[in-house]
């Protein structure tokens, strides 16, 4: 999480100069295609829909000429399927700057036995932020994800057998049983 297409520098949640709150997705072509990426990226929002504010735009930060074309494309294929016309914007990357830590891993750190686990791992802030199993979790815990992907993969995510229990029990079950300690609710 963080803060993307303003003019001034260092921005803050309080002080954003501009800029709208944004994710930075480093990722894999071999592993997902830019094309897979954008098809997310329009699922993921309402892409006719203004926001009510300039924090909050529905936008995409393209980085390449060829990223331009393929989102372009994409947006006009979206319209002419919706029959309706596309507001999100589409822009040059100019930068990013990480949010402060307290936004970082938010569904995380709704649960905090699993969050723990992760700073247990992770004592630098920073690399918890750039922890792939941590971003899976927290976007499984966002409601991103199904079952059956978590369960093929819970064991590469790094948790105890108690931390894969919870977030088994909040994935597959949809809720939780909890179990507090002074470190937490499990």
């Amino acid at each position: 999480m963080g803060y993307a297409g303003g003019e001034s520098p260092d921005p803050s949640y309080y002080n954003l100069g501009g800029h709208s709150e944004t994710i930075q997705i480093d990722y894999d072509p071999a592993a997902i295609s830019y094309e897979k990426l954008l098809e997310i990226f329009w699922d993921g929002h309402d892409p006719t829909s203004r926001s009510w504010s300039r924090q909050y735009r529905n936008i995409l930060f393209y980085h390449t000429d060829e990223q331009k074309r393929l989102a372009e494309e994409s947006r006009d294929r979206l319209a002419s399927e919706l029959k309706r016309r596309i507001v999100t914007e589409l822009l040059p990357f100019k930068g990013f700057y990480p949010a402060e830590d307290y936004h970082q891993k938010h569904a995380l750190r709704g649960y905090p036995g699993l969050f723990e686990e992760f700073k247990i791992k992770y004592p630098r802030i920073g690399d918890l932020i750039s922890s792939t199993a941590a971003s899976r979790v927290n976007g499984y815990l966002g409601g991103y994800g199904t079952c059956d992907h978590l369960t093929s993969g819970i064991n590469d995510l790094g948790l105890s057998e108690r931390g894969n229990r919870t977030l088994l029990d909040v994935v597959c079950k949809g809720t939780i049983s909890k179990t507090c300690t002074a470190k937490g609710c499990y």
